[in-house]
């Protein structure tokens, strides 16, 4: 385990924050309030990860009598303690390497390139004053918001606080009004074309083996 004490490192807070800000923004476009909203809500989502991360470990702090009781040998500073999942476990070798860390890894990138396609649909279905329908729009009503729930649920096993586990089902929940707001919004835009839409592709969870139904629709 790496003994060094790896926090108060606010360049690296600000610079992961950023990358993963940025890189959101890039692929949302927020314009209405409703995308400000749920683009808001990943920030403040991404900020607090990377502030325990690199900053403050206020979750460790807050479970050092426990941790310490029941890992004795724990060095509560180490970066690799942070790790919890790897650290209540009892998970051996690097964090970084175990099997939670890789599936937190695909389901973050898995996120951002679901969020990226979604848009590039929407940007065009919104350009040409058409329904999405198409690329993930195909499975999904709400990819973009899907998207969002992925990515933080893959911090969540790669890096778990007390306060990122308390948002993560507030903005689930979030997302979920959200998304039914903006499914007003287009049925009042598109009525019985978005009615019929709705009746074949679900929100948020793909239906397996229908894509015969939804192609003679």
């Amino acid at each position: 385990m790496n003994n060094a004490p790896a926090y108060g490192l606010w360049s690296l807070v600000i610079i992961n924050s950023l990358v993963f800000i940025i890189f959101a923004f890039s692929f949302t476009k927020p314009k209405s309030p409703r995308d400000w909203q749920a683009f808001g809500a990943f920030s403040a989502f991404i900020m607090a990860l990377f502030t325990e991360m690199y900053g403050i470990p206020l979750t460790i702090y807050l479970l050092s009598g426990w941790l310490q009781s029941r890992y004795p040998k724990l060095d509560l500073l180490s970066h690799d303690v942070g790790h919890l999942w790897w650290t209540m476990l009892g998970m051996k070798g690097n964090p970084h390497f175990n099997v939670l860390h890789i599936l937190s890894n695909i389901l973050i990138f898995g996120g951002f390139i679901l969020l990226a396609s979604a848009w590039e649909v929407l940007y065009k279905a919104q350009r040409s004053h058409t329904l999405a329908t198409t690329g993930p729009y195909a499975t999904i009503r709400h990819p973009q918001y899907l998207a969002f729930i992925t990515i933080m649920f893959g911090f969540l096993l790669q890096w778990p606080t007390i306060l990122t586990l308390l948002m993560f089902p507030v903005l689930v929940w979030m997302y979920t009004r959200l998304a039914r707001q903006e499914e007003r919004e287009v049925r009042a835009e598109f009525g019985a074309e978005y009615d019929r839409y709705t009746s074949n592709i679900p929100a948020f969870f793909p239906r397996l083996g229908d894509s015969t139904k939804r192609s003679n629709t």
